[in-house]
């Protein structure tokens, strides 16, 4: 299979992103003194621009891909949250699923940069889980986006900002249940354990740590243990563990194996996460091999930590690596 052949199987795929949308704000300017009502450096503002970030991200990451991505989530009833509904079809994506909320604010991450330095970040956010008639709301839009077109795959993409709620976790996996759509999970941990029976779970190897009863270190026999003890309580088919600098490690449910990631000049490795898991959902859909599933997943998120800031992944570096792996 040559490269051409691999990404086309790619293109093309529906896939619902639920999860934490956010916006991520940079107040772009230029230092040149220090306050005189405090020790702290006065930034000129000379910009403003506004990104789409969190789960927004994968749906990024799925767009570049060739994908179709369908983004799921809740925004306050706010002007930040009709700037984030504004820019998504620049994005290559509608505000279909996007649910409005009276009583809750649109997740903003605020940078504010100074000489291209980040001098400070504000946060502006509601965190608590959504309450009943949101859950119920969002629930109804996942039925009308399932049945009114074929969709491949669901990832759930968790910022611990409320929306995947243990109701709604709960909720979607029983609307699929029967259905042909692959579920796949980035997640953090108040919810860690409520994604039971899914299709694959991929944390990182800090979320593992923090969520499980006994050490875990990047070597293949305590990689198993930790894959075991998830599907044994999860009952998950596939279970990926990601390892920074290490590459990744996957487990088809009979065995487990760690596939190493090649030396990169890591610039960033914010929205790696993203990256990974839009991927390799990709590349499960598309009936790719456990290996290549592996290979694309550590391409694609090692070379999204070349570059500063969240960026998704870009298709032609993308190639260009995929054909020198080939030719190994």
């Amino acid at each position: 299979m040559n490269t051409q052949d691999i990404l086309a199987r790619l293109r093309g795929r529906r896939v619902i992103v639920l999860g934490d949308v956010m916006l991520d704000r940079y107040l772009l300017g230029h230092v040149s003194r220090i306050s005189p009502e405090a020790p702290v450096p006065v930034v000129l503002q000379e910009s403003v621009e506004d990104r789409l970030g969190g789960a927004a991200n994968v749906a990024l990451n799925l767009h570049a891909l060739g994908a179709v991505p369908v983004l799921c989530s809740v925004v306050g009833r706010d002007h930040d949250g009709d700037t984030l509904r504004q820019i998504l079809p620049a994005a290559g994506m509608t505000a279909e699923g996007i649910v409005e909320s009276p009583s809750r604010r649109t997740t903003v991450k605020t940078r504010i940069l100074g000489n291209h330095q980040q001098m400070l970040r504000i946060d502006q956010e509601d965190i608590h889980d959504l309450d009943a008639a949101e859950s119920r709301l969002v629930l109804e839009r996942m039925r009308q986006l399932i049945d009114n077109d074929k969709v491949g795959a669901i990832i759930f993409q968790d910022y611990n900002k409320g929306v995947l709620s243990e109701a709604v976790i709960g909720g979607v996996l029983e609307i699929v249940k029967g259905r042909d759509i692959l579920t796949a999970v980035d997640p953090k941990k108040h919810n860690f354990f409520a994604y039971r029976g899914v299709d694959l779970f991929k944390p990182n190897l800090k979320e593992i740590r923090d969520s499980v009863p006994f050490p875990v270190h990047s070597t293949q026999e305590s990689l198993d243990q930790a894959a075991t003890y998830l599907q044994q309580k999860l009952g998950n088919r596939l279970t990926m563990i990601t390892l920074s600098e290490k590459g990744l490690y996957l487990n088809d449910g009979t065995s487990g194996r760690i596939y190493p990631t090649t030396e990169r000049a890591v610039a960033d490795v914010s929205g790696a996460g993203d990256t990974v898991i839009s991927i390799a959902t990709l590349a499960l859909v598309a009936g790719l091999s456990m290996e290549w599933t592996a290979v694309l997943s550590n391409l694609a998120g090692g070379q999204v930590c070349e570059f500063r800031g969240v960026v998704p992944v870009r298709v032609d570096l993308l190639e260009k690596e995929i054909d020198l792996w080939i030719d190994k």
